[in-house]
Formats: C-alpha cells, sequence, structure tokens
C-alpha cells in the first residue's frame, strides 16, 4: 500500500481498525488463483507477536480447503468519505483546491490456519456474537437458540485464523491540510450525517503532532 509518512497509521488508530466490530475481504493466493470472501472477524491481541484474527467460512465456501500460496491478505476498511473542496477555506482564499477521498485502511497479512473443530468454531461464534451484540440494550446470546439447532450451524461452517506477521496502515483524514479547511471538513461530514467520518478528522488532527511509528 501507498503510504505517505503524514497519512501513516498510530498504533491507536490501527487497534481501532482490529478492535471495531465489522467484516473483511480475506485474499489468499492458492493453485486456482486469488480467492476472497468478505468474512466478520474477532480480533485476539494475545496471539504471537502481534495478534490473530479468528472468522469463519460456509463449508460450502471452497476458499477454506484450497491451500493458501504464502501470505494471506485480510484488508479491514475504516469509515470513509467523499471531501467537497467547497467546505476548504482556502476555496475562497485561493480557489487551488480538488474533491478527495477520506478513508482509513488496513492491510493485515499473515499465516492462515483452517479450523475444522466445533469446540474452536463455538468459542469464536460466541466472541463474535459477543462483540456485535454489546451495543444493544438486550443483546441477544448464542444460547438462546436451541441447542441441536447451534450444533447444526457449527457443521455448516470451517474456522479460519490469520496469524499475523505484519499490518500496512493508513488514515487519509485531511491531516494535510491548514485548520481551516479541516474545520470546514468536519462541519461538512456533519452536515450530511457522517459523524463518525467527522469524528475520525477531529482526531487525526489531535493525533498529528505526535507521530506514532505504528507497526511494521
Amino acid at each position: 500500500m501507498y503510504i505517505p509518512a503524514h497519512f501513516q497509521a498510530g498504533t491507536d488508530a490501527i487497534h481501532d481498525l482490529l478492535m471495531r466490530p465489522g467484516a473483511a475481504n480475506l485474499v489468499t493466493m492458492t493453485p486456482r488463483g486469488l480467492l476472497a470472501s468478505f468474512v466478520p472477524f474477532v480480533y485476539d491481541p494475545s496471539i504471537g507477536e502481534h495478534g490473530a484474527l479468528h472468522g469463519h467460512l460456509a463449508r460450502t465456501n471452497t476458499q477454506w480447503s484450497e491451500p493458501a500460496i504464502g501470505e494471506s491478505l485480510v484488508i479491514i476498511q475504516g469509515s470513509d468519505a467523499y471531501v467537497s473542496p467547497s467546505w476548504y477555506a482556502s476555496k475562497a482564499e485561493h480557489g487551488r483546491v480538488v474533491p478527495t477521498w477520506n478513508y482509513s485502511t488496513a492491510h493485515v497479512y499473515g499465516t492462515l490456519a483452517v479450523h475444522d473443530d466445533v469446540a474452536w468454531l463455538g468459542n469464536q461464534v460466541r466472541r463474535l456474537t459477543e462483540l456485535n451484540e454489546a451495543p444493544f440494550e438486550r443483546p441477544w446470546s448464542v444460547d438462546d437458540a436451541p441447542e441441536r439447532y447451534v450444533e447444526g450451524q457449527l457443521r455448516a461452517i470451517v474456522g479460519v485464523e490469520l496469524l499475523i506477521t505484519r499490518i500496512e496502515a493508513k488514515t487519509k483524514l485531511s491531516q494535510n491540510r491548514p485548520d481551516t479547511d479541516i474545520d470546514g471538513v468536519i462541519a461538512g461530514l456533519e452536515a450530511r450525517g457522517q459523524a463518525k467520518a467527522s469524528a475520525d478528522v477531529a482526531r487525526a488532527r489531535q493525533e498529528r503532532s505526535r507521530p506514532d511509528a505504528g507497526f511494521a
């Protein structure tokens, strides 16, 4: 990934991308060529040097059974938003502005392991459920479903684990703009109902004065 120094993600930003509830694209090179699946993941920082991403695939999805050649890749996408040059104070000053796109993303590389084990899968889906149900007033639990039904669902999936070897992450959030332009971006995003993207821009401005090398 091309990452100019001022858009390099710090440790906190990388941690947020890994820990947030969501799904990401799992990409593997196989004897059949490139294969990709969109998979919900849970990050476990306690495994290895950089942690691991745990997920599962449908048993009928052949990606898990095709041997991965070399490193596998998970592409995690954070918030993103179109940025209009009309939001910049610089537009009124000199007009030398163009549209752009703000975004945060992490390319997580590692060794892919397959877990065709009911106990491992049971733990994975419980952690995944708890992570995503946490904001709800009355969270749903795996135990809310009949035991035999859950057992049948677990037999229909296969676990995947990406043992992380390296992470390349980028937060392109207007850090290269003057403060007056950033104020305009925040206001513009909030007016469009993009509160998360607006908050990310505000946080990026705070962090740009304390650069962090992040993960290698």
